[in-house]
């Protein structure tokens, strides 16, 4: 009995020193229960629509300063993790013009020289009195944004928890950002590649997420930016996944690697595609597709596994 004690004793030992790596990556694959509990959170009522310069929208970056807290990454804005700017809003009409907002960043700090930056805009409509909504009459209705884009910040945050959490030293660094005022102009993205805390030069490629909530086995994911580096063919060579996805070529367009774009960084963009709820008041949390969500951040994975065996990927302008 005496030794069969010992025996125990001793195997928990030598699993607390030498972790089984299998059985930690396996608790850090993305989960369908925390992605839905991120988007219950974020597309709340209580939230009132996450409309920037609201209080809603500063709960929802608390709640993304945590998470990131929790990763053990350090902040990397201007104020810790924030990256404070004035939106000065030019894209639709409403009444005050310029608002206080902030990008939330995260780094994770592998010791390489380029970094490869994962975004996703985590503002939305607020309560339809800032523009775009389809609503006939949307002023005083709450705009939960679920899918748009509550469903791509938790996208953000379950790679955040994947990169920062596999005990891997990967050959690049990572800068996780949240950015505000999207529904504005891109106003957030905007600001930060004029005004980035990492030299761009330095940005091996650029993976922004908005609206991958919605999956459709008919229509399939889209990635966008395909044609913006001559590499990414290599890349998706041998993916496998149960998503069935689809690539184009533009690297604009009307989200926030459009920013990046622009100032000659190859990007990639998951979207899973418009439906009846879009910039509806009805775009709430119980219609996400949680599982297909897992599954389309599991294939991201692959997909920035496969980029970081490559060198910096070079920058093509996509037809």
């Amino acid at each position: 009995m005496i030794k069969h004690r010992v025996f125990f004793q001793f195997c928990l030992l030598a699993l607390y020193l030498f972790p089984n790596p299998a059985a930690s990556q396996e608790t850090l694959q993305p989960e369908a229960s925390v992605i839905q509990k991120h988007i219950a959170f974020l597309a709340a009522d209580r939230m009132k629509g996450r409309g920037t310069g609201s209080r809603g929208l500063k709960k929802a970056a608390r709640y993304i300063e945590r998470q990131f807290r929790s990763y053990g990454l350090p902040p990397a804005g201007t104020r810790k993790y924030r990256q404070p700017f004035l939106a000065r809003v030019t894209k639709v009409k409403v009444k005050d013009s310029i608002r206080n907002a902030s990008n939330i960043i995260g780094f994770l700090d592998n010791g390489a020289p380029y970094t490869i930056v994962i975004g996703a805009h985590y503002d939305h409509l607020g309560k339809g009195h800032q523009g775009s909504s389809r609503h006939p009459s949307p002023e005083g209705l709450i705009h939960n944004g679920a899918d748009d884009n509550a469903s791509g910040v938790a996208g953000l945050l379950e790679l955040a928890r994947y990169f920062s959490g596999n005990e891997v030293t990967e050959p690049y660094n990572f800068l996780f950002i949240a950015f505000s005022a999207e529904e504005l102009g891109l106003l957030g993205s905007k600001h930060f590649t004029a005004h980035p805390t990492l030299p761009l030069e330095n940005i091996h490629f650029m993976l922004n997420m908005d609206m991958i909530g919605r999956y459709n086995p008919d229509r399939g994911l889209g990635i966008g930016g395909y044609g913006t580096s001559d590499k990414w063919p290599e890349i998706f060579e041998g993916l496998t996944s149960g998503i069935r996805f689809f690539t184009d070529n533009a690297g604009s367009g009307g989200s926030d690697h459009g920013s990046f774009y622009a100032k000659n960084i190859p990007v990639l963009f998951f979207h899973t595609g418009g439906h009846p709820d879009y910039h509806m008041p009805s775009d709430d949390p119980e219609k996400i597709e949680a599982e297909a969500e897992a599954g389309i951040i599991s294939l991201g994975i692959q997909i920035i596994e496969n980029a970081m065996k490559l060198d910096k990927l070079p920058f093509t302008e996509a037809e």
